[in-house]
């Protein structure tokens, strides 16, 4: 029996010491220059100061050490990608502006790149004016496509775009969160009358609610297209049940310091398997 198995053990070790664990195999190189894109989430927005974006604090290539954002934990493994964290994201952008944000990525070389894109197509003044669904895949894939002809090895990451009727559902019990949508016009297509429960505002709250799911699957979809260099965080950024200590208490709906660090690990985790050169 030992001298039967003798060569199959010996065939276990050559192939074991012959090459990398499929884990290790799969894994990506570190990138040596990342960039954000999206819309004022990205950027930090109200997570440091009065309505100003603070991309210190940006999940994604912030280097504020109490996010532990992507850039963060990516330059911990390699030095290259030190101070090489380029944020092209813009309060206020919507899928509109996707294309443009893609093509400073290009020029500054990124190799990896995140998206969170399209709560601003959804957050408008009324729900005839939300960005149709298709608008937004062609949007979607027109980046992508201007992406890869430009950095064709780029990695990207796509996370999903918040639940905004858990932020009337966590909130609308709140004076303050409800006297700042008001007052601020915050999200008027979820957020608006805020106290009512009426049948036709709950309808409407979810209708915006299915909007937003249906830009996530789009935008999964194109993901899916691009093709192995992409990834998303598959939902877990919508399906994240956040509270108010999440928020920002100067708006009550951008992510404060602890809401991007939340956002940070949701994501990061979700990504891409990393390769550490040390």
């Amino acid at each position: 029996m030992i001298n039967r198995l003798a060569p199959a053990l010996a065939a276990v070790i050559v192939l074991t010491a012959s090459g990398p664990s499929p884990a290790v195999a799969s894994a990506e190189p570190v990138p040596e220059i990342m960039a954000a894109l999206g819309d004022s989430i990205s950027t930090g927005f109200n997570a440091c100061g009065w309505y100003v974006s603070c991309v210190a604090r940006s999940w994604s290539t912030g280097d504020n050490q109490d996010v532990t954002s992507h850039y963060l934990r990516l330059s911990a493994m390699s030095g290259t990608l030190q101070k090489h964290n380029h944020n092209f994201a813009a309060p206020g952008a919507t899928s509109a502006g996707l294309l443009d944000q893609v093509r400073k990525a290009v020029a500054a070389k990124a190799d990896y790149v995140t998206i969170l894109i399209g709560a601003q197509d959804a957050c408008v003044r009324t729900e005839s004016a939300m960005t149709p669904v298709a608008t937004y895949r062609r949007r979607m894939d027109a980046a992508l496509a201007e992406l890869r002809a430009g950095m064709p090895r780029a990695r990207v990451f796509i996370a999903s775009i918040p639940d905004l009727r858990r932020l009337w559902q966590v909130g609308m019990v709140n004076p303050m969160a409800r006297t700042f949508w008001t007052l601020g016009r915050v999200c008027p297509t979820m957020l608006s009358n805020p106290k009512s429960v009426k049948r036709a505002d709950d309808e409407r709250r979810a209708r915006v609610r299915a909007r937003v799911m249906a830009y996530n699957k789009a935008a999964a979809e194109a993901c899916a297209a691009y093709g192995p260099n992409c990834r998303t965080d598959k939902g877990a950024v919508f399906s994240y049940e956040f509270t108010l200590d999440h928020v920002s208490k100067w708006d009550y709906f951008h992510p404060n310091a602890d809401g991007q660090r939340i956002l940070a690990e949701q994501t990061f985790r979700r990504g891409f398997s990393w390769l550490d050169p040390r």
